[in-house]
């Protein structure tokens, strides 16, 4: 059992369903991760991203099809699966009033995480984020792009195998977005860890590994940037998108 969920996707999907009344959110979404990899899932609103990521994070369970972590199944075994889980949600989550080290203190305390550990390990993502020194400043002080960085360093606090960030950068100016998502790009290398990286936006998605289109509760398309935009015969991928989904995006 353990040599193969080493041997595991870190992320695997299969025949993914989730219904609303009618409305079926995620119809038969399948979708696999390797370690180090950087996926973009990029879809309009409504797409049914959201609600794919409360089925990762375990907030929902779906109604049909297997989610799994590591080899972990997240219906079966949810505690080990989520504790292999880093997430950045799309509505900041931080405690405004906390400093920047409260605040991931609490975090690593739910994880069980002893204290020393912790403090070493705080010390080392603000370094490498540039907070250090911030380290003692309120969360209400820092930018809006700072704070993303804060919740990025408290989701790999408990070094998760994948980590979801949910359309993180609304609310960033363009050089903030610009610098968390090479951020992004250089962290899954060095931690080999797998990124679901939703977005609307077409600018973000060019240099990812692989790119997922979702419109309507559906996977239109999982493969290379590159080639999304040859198969549609377009210049950009925000042409290939639009004649895709008929949805309009932003830039």
């Amino acid at each position: 059992m353990t040599t193969s969920r080493q041997c595991a996707p870190a992320l695997l999907l299969e025949e993914v369903v989730k219904t609303y009344s009618a409305i079926r959110a995620i119809d038969g979404v399948s979708l696999k991760a390797s370690a180090g990899e950087f996926i973009a899932l990029l879809g309009p609103n409504g797409a049914g991203k959201t609600t794919l990521f409360q089925l990762l994070s375990g907030l929902f369970v779906p109604d049909a099809g297997r989610i799994e972590i590591m080899g972990h199944d997240m219906r079966r075994d949810p505690v080990p699966a989520l504790a292999l889980l880093g997430i950045v949600f799309q509505q900041p989550t931080l405690d405004l009033e906390l400093s920047v080290t409260g605040n991931l203190l609490f975090h690593a305390g739910l994880h069980g995480i002893p204290r020393s550990v912790a403090k070493a390990r705080i010390g080392h993502e603000l370094t490498r984020l540039g907070l250090a020194e911030r380290a003692h400043d309120k969360a209400a002080q820092l930018s809006g792009g700072n704070r993303r960085r804060v919740e990025l360093a408290r989701a790999l606090l408990h070094e998760p195998r994948v980590l979801l960030m949910d359309e993180a950068t609304v609310g960033l100016d363009p050089a903030s977005r610009s610098d968390l998502l090479k951020l992004m790009l250089s962290l899954r290398a060095e931690r080999s860890v797998a990124v679901l990286w939703a977005t609307h936006l077409c600018d973000e998605v060019p240099d990812a590994d692989r790119l997922v289109v979702l419109h309507r509760g559906k996977v239109l398309a999982d493969t290379t940037p590159a080639q999304f935009v040859a198969d549609a015969g377009a210049a950009t991928i925000e042409q290939a998108f639009l004649a895709v989904t008929g949805a309009s995006t932003a830039t």
